[in-house]
Parts: structure tokens; C-alpha cells; sequence
């Protein structure tokens, strides 16, 4: 069973609509085992499970990395540890750690064979419960891909899970080309402004060489001729703003959300300022 560590709430969205075409289709030939993301955090992998040995350890540790996954087991030397060391290896991307300390679990609420993927993108956490069902190195990699947000997210089958569970109601959604040579200093600039919005909005790269974006890329009325934009996105009520760009620059991203949340605010007031004149 997999448990959310927080309540992220998320109303009908243009997410949810594209993860059922999504899952209409099939998924890219081995994407469980890809990396699946725009950014690499701190580096794990078969030589690198990091022993979490107390409290501040754990929180070091987790909050050193974009993507942390640690296996909170019982025994340091039981089946789930073999299993996650495989995992480890698999995905040397990500940051993996391991954890029989009891204080260490009680600190994290939890008491059964538990696999936990921390994110900073948007300050929450995945739960996979190791004692609910047989659980492999396949599902635990799979646990993972699907959960392993960052702080810029590339947008595929697999993330859309993620991005669709997220506690944040906010995304960002940059569309443009990977194959242009412009791609790395974009996302540079891109990851930057990211930074500067980390645990307030989701950060998502929507690559158009892949085809089933371009179900992302009609819902927002775009065309291939206006790209790079952005596209800003309020999950709850599908409120939306789109802004082709000449080229992606942090402070023309910076502007663009700021400018979004500053309407949002104004709406927010308004709607607080009838309901008061409402109620004399």
C-alpha cells in the first residue's frame, strides 16, 4: 500500500484527464528503470546506502537531497535491505539510505517495514508499506519513478502519477524542445527560478518531442510555432495563464509567477471583501 505522508488535495484537473489517456495507452518500454526527471539531486547507489543511525542523521540526510528514499527496516541485514540495495543500483540518481534505529521511526510515525521517499519540491513524502503485499525490486523501482518528484519535473507517463498527487496546487509548466541546443542553458535558467518558488509551485518540463504532450500542449491552445512558454496552472479551479516566450530567462519566469499569484491574491480579497459586505 502506498500512504501519502501529507493531504494534498487536487479538484478535477487537466492532469487528471491527460493521466487517464495516459493510461489508455501503453508506457514507453522500460520507463520504470529510466530517469524520468529534468534534475539530479544527490547522488545514491549500491555502495552508497548511507546508515541513519539517529534522528539528526535522518533529517541531514533528507534534507540534503531533492529526491531521499530511505528503507526504515527492522533488521539492517533482512531480505528488504537486499532488495533495496538492487533498488540502490538501479537508480543511482537518487539518494538512498537505510534505517533499524526504533527512535529514528518513531520519529517518522512509523512502526512496520516502510520504503519512504522524501521530495523538496513540494516539502512532502511517499509511504510504501513493505509488510501490506510482496513487494519486489520491479515494484519498489516503480514506487519510486512514479513518486520521484523534483524541482523541475519532467512531465511523461510515469511523473504524471506524481504531479497528479502533489500537494502543490500550483504548476509550472515550461514546453519546449530537449533536442535544441538552446535546451541546457534554458533549463539552467529554468531551474533557477524554480528555486527561488521551492515548496509554493511545481516546476514541470513538458518536452514536445514526446506524443502524448501533445494532449498537455492542446489543452493550453498551444502550437509548436510559439514555443518555448510557459504555461501557469491553479489545479483546483483549472485558472490558467500562458505566456510564449522569445527565450526562457529566470527573471522572465520569476515575473510570470509572481504576476499569476498577485491576481490570485487580488481574486482572494475580492471574494473575502463581497463575503464581508455580504454578511452586514
Amino acid at each position: 500500500m502506498v500512504r501519502r505522508g501529507q493531504a494534498g488535495t487536487m479538484g478535477t484537473s487537466v492532469f487528471l484527464c491527460l493521466f487517464i489517456i495516459f493510461l489508455a495507452g501503453s508506457f514507453p518500454a522500460g520507463c520504470a528503470g529510466n530517469n524520468s526527471s529534468a534534475s539530479h539531486g544527490t547522488e545514491g547507489g549500491a555502495d552508497k546506502l548511507v546508515l541513519l543511525n539517529d534522528i539528526a542523521d535522518a533529517e541531514a540526510f533528507i534534507s540534503g537531497a531533492e529526491v531521499a528514499v530511505v528503507g526504515f527496516f527492522q533488521e539492517p541485514e533482512s531480505p528488504e535491505v537486499s532488495q533495496l540495495r538492487l533498488v540502490a543500483a538501479r537508480i543511482p540518481e537518487v539518494a538512498f539510505a537505510l534505517s533499524s534505529s526504533p527512535a529514528v521511526r518513531e520519529h517518522y510515525g512509523l512502526t512496520a517495514a516502510t520504503l519512504t521517499l522524501f521530495r523538496r519540491a513540494d516539502k512532502d513524502r511517499r509511504d510504501l508499506d513493505m509488510d501490506s503485499e510482496e513487494i519486489d525490486v520491479d515494484k519498489m523501482s516503480r514506487f519510486i519513478r512514479m513518486n520521484e518528484l523534483r524541482l523541475v519535473t519532467e512531465y511523461n507517463p510515469t511523473t504524471a502519477v506524481g504531479v497528479l498527487h502533489s500537494s502543490l496546487l500550483l504548476h509550472l509548466l515550461l514546453f519546449t524542445d530537449k533536442k535544441s541546443p538552446e535546451h541546457p542553458e534554458q533549463m539552467r535558467r529554468y531551474r533557477a527560478a524554480a528555486e527561488l518558488f521551492e515548496g509554493k509551485i511545481l516546476f514541470i518540463l513538458v518536452d514536445i518531442n514526446l506524443k502524448s504532450n501533445e494532449q498537455v500542449m492542446a489543452y493550453f491552445k498551444l502550437k509548436k510555432s510559439q514555443l518555448p512558454a510557459l504555461a501557469i496552472f491553479h489545479t483546483p479551479d483549472e485558472k490558467h495563464d500562458v505566456l510564449p516566450l522569445d527565450e526562457v530567462s529566470t527573471e522572465r519566469v520569476k515575473d510570470f509567477c509572481n504576476a499569476f499569484l498577485q491576481k490570485m491574491q487580488k481574486e482572494e480579497d475580492r471574494m473575502e471583501e463581497k463575503a464581508f459586505n455580504e454578511e452586514l
